[in-house]
């Protein structure tokens, strides 16, 4: 009788047979970002006990920018890794856009806007070119992407020049990562993200609903709704307190102005994926290409957009890097890579494709970033850091192997 009234209403049974189902999909190997956020709990709580400074407002903002440039790469990359595919290029393509960013300004005297548009370009350009190797020539894309990181490191120290440096001191991309947002703003950002969330949820329920499809239980927007406004409250409240050094000389309070950026990119990203035909069309390829083509799917048109789009993340990550140094040496975004494809993988993103969510590489770049960050503070050495995020994301490859054996044999 419950389930008929559940159809005739359109929802999928109660609250509680919701988290009921969670728990089983969770015993079925579907964690998603389950234990990245459990591991971000426990790290964030030894890293407190061990350093109290870890939970003041000037360590908690300084996590935010730190984690600020990784999170955008990750994001990126997220796409890539649902088609089962990998792009070693993404950090020299974010070094390599931060220094035309910074060239174009310092030697050739153009705005700031139109040198942000062009690093952009420039990261999407290069996804284009990687795609059309990777999609229309066939080669893997572990091969293409690696001979355009080494490829790409040449051109950088071409570009650069021989002194190795360039400044930057353009404000408004300096207050990116190293200015905060006025304190009414940060509210103002709190209130435009809870109504979105919840008038977008309502959108969808009554599109489902429109069309015959189940919906879930109004208790989880409900849930979710006030999860998003208290947590948000929050950090809001946290961030206006003042972490300057000298407030009659200095003050310093209020949301970093990179966090409503890295939003934006977030909810682009994930309505991309999750509300339009391309982005179920990503997922079905990642999935099973070959049922996507006999389906009719481009799957060549699907990985160069794919590739396109990381890059243009990649372009995005150039651009916060440089404000945060406010410079680009030769040497820009030869590593950050590695830390862009652990935070994916470790927030719950599949190496062999298909499964994942852009809040996941958000979520394990906070995992990556608490592990430097409260390493440092505990005084531990640098090579445990690298180490120990080694192994993190060695767990969490393994935990996918296994997840996907399972799915596969089901």
């Amino acid at each position: 009788m419950s389930n008929q009234t559940n159809i005739q209403t359109g929802n999928e049974g109660s609250f509680l047979d919701a988290g009921r189902n969670y728990i089983a999909r969770v015993k079925g190997g579907e964690t998603g970002s389950l234990p990245a956020l459990l591991g971000l709990m426990i790290l964030a709580t030894i890293f407190a006990v061990a350093n109290p400074i870890f939970l003041k407002p000037i360590n908690f903002a300084n996590l935010l920018t730190q984690t600020a440039t990784v999170t955008t790469l990750a994001m990126g990359l997220t796409f890539v890794l649902l088609l089962g595919e990998i792009d070693l290029a993404a950090g020299v393509t974010a070094g390599l856009s931060a220094a035309f960013l910074a060239i174009s300004m310092s030697n050739y005297g153009v705005a700031w806007p139109l040198a942000v548009i062009i690093a952009i370009s420039l990261g999407m350009l290069i996804g284009f070119l990687i795609g059309l190797l990777v999609a229309k020539v066939g080669i893997p894309s572990f091969v293409v992407t690696l001979a355009a990181f080494l490829a790409f490191q040449g051109l950088q120290l071409v570009v650069v020049g021989k002194g190795g440096l360039i400044g930057i001191d353009a404000p408004p991309i300096l207050a990116i990562m190293n200015t905060p947002m006025p304190i009414a703003f940060g509210w103002i950002l709190l209130a435009v993200i809870f109504v979105l969330y919840v008038g977008s949820a309502l959108y969808s329920r009554r599109q489902r609903t429109t069309s015959g499809q189940l919906n879930k239980p109004m208790g989880i927007l409900v849930f979710r709704s006030l999860t998003i406004l208290i947590v948000g409250a929050g950090f809001v409240s946290f961030l206006n307190l003042e972490r300057g050094a000298n407030p009659a000389v200095t003050s310093l309070k209020g949301v970093p102005y990179v966090v409503p950026i890295v939003l934006i990119l977030l909810a682009a990203g994930t309505f991309v994926l999750n509300r339009t035909k391309f982005g179920r069309h990503v997922y079905a390829v990642g999935g099973n290409a070959e049922a996507a083509r006999r389906a009719g799917i481009q799957v060549s048109r699907v990985r160069i957009k794919v590739f396109m789009i990381s890059s243009s993340f990649a372009g995005i990550a150039g651009i916060l890097m440089a404000s945060r140094q406010a410079s680009v040496d030769a040497a820009a975004g030869r590593s950050i890579v590695l830390n862009a494809i652990a935070a994916a993988v470790v927030g719950g993103v599949s190496l062999f494709g298909g499964r994942g969510r852009l809040s996941d590489a958000v979520i394990g770049g906070f995992v990556i970033a608490v592990i430097d960050n409260g390493l440092g503070l505990i005084g531990l050495a640098s090579g445990l850091n690298l180490a120990i995020t080694g192994g993190v994301l060695l767990l969490a490859a393994t935990a996918d192997a296994i997840t996907s054996r399972k799915s596969r044999t089901s």
